[in-house]
Order: structure tokens, then sequence, then C-alpha cells
């Protein structure tokens, strides 16, 4: 009978010891999601300088080689539910979106050179169902 009772015993410390490793690493997954949103949703409805932006596209563009994200035939990242980012700019000088592909791949040096000083805003920022940040829109503000 003793033996019996300090099974059932085990049993439970061991299923909640089970519980209590997945709660703290669901709750450091959460602490991480968040911390890493932070770093983009500081940009939000924030004006920044052309050369804040290359830094802001190069920073997702190594995100999205880290993870491996894959390419389409067109050499833009595959937006996944994981772990993506997707940046966009909107140029009003002749009103047309880019990725942040045709920015890196094609011309990052004349787009500094060319809009250094000009402001961008973030204006939109959206998030994949794990919660990370997955899109995040620049339009230029000044000329």
């Amino acid at each position: 009978m003793k033996k019996l009772i300090v099974i059932i015993l085990c049993l439970v410390f061991i299923v909640l010891s089970v519980f209590a490793v997945k709660y703290m690493n669901y709750r450091s997954e959460i602490a991480k999601i968040k911390e890493e949103n932070l770093e983009y949703e500081t940009y939000l409805n924030k004006q920044i300088l052309g050369t804040e932006l290359t830094t802001f596209i190069n920073k997702a563009v190594d995100n999205n080689e880290r993870f491996n994200i894959s390419k389409d035939e067109q050499g833009f990242y595959i937006k996944n539910d994981i772990n993506s980012i997707e940046i966009e700019i909107k140029i009003t000088d002749n009103n047309t979106i880019y990725k942040m592909e045709t920015l890196y791949n094609g011309g990052i040096v004349d787009f500094v050179q060319y809009y250094n000083s000009i402001y961008f805003e973030c204006t939109k920022i959206e998030y994949n169902t794990l919660g990370k940040v997955c899109y995040v829109l620049f339009e230029q503000k000044s000329n």
C-alpha cells in the first residue's frame, strides 16, 4: 500500500514538473516574441531617415537569410507563418511600392544616395499567427 502511494506521488510530481517546464518555456517564448516585435514596433508612426531605413532593410534581409526563408522565381522572399519578415517602401515621388528585395538587390547604394536625407514613416505593421511581426510598410514623407 505504501509503495502504491509513493508511486502515485512520484507520478504526480513528474506530471507537475513537466507542466511547469512547458509553462516556463511558453513564457520564455512569449517574452522573446515581444522583444523581437519591439525592435519593429518602435518605428510605428515614427519618421526615420532613408539611411536608417536602409539599416532596417538590412536587418530584415539578415533575418530572412538566417532562417533560410525560400525565395520565389522573382527573388522575393516567400512569406511563411513562422519567422519571415516582409518590408515594403512606398515612394511618393513616383507613387510606387517597392519590396525590400528590389532595393536590396538592385541598388541599396543608389537608394542611400538619393534618399539618405528623406524621411519615411512606418505606417503599417502586420503579425503572423504566432504574434510575430511579419510585414512592415514605410511611406516616404518628404521629398
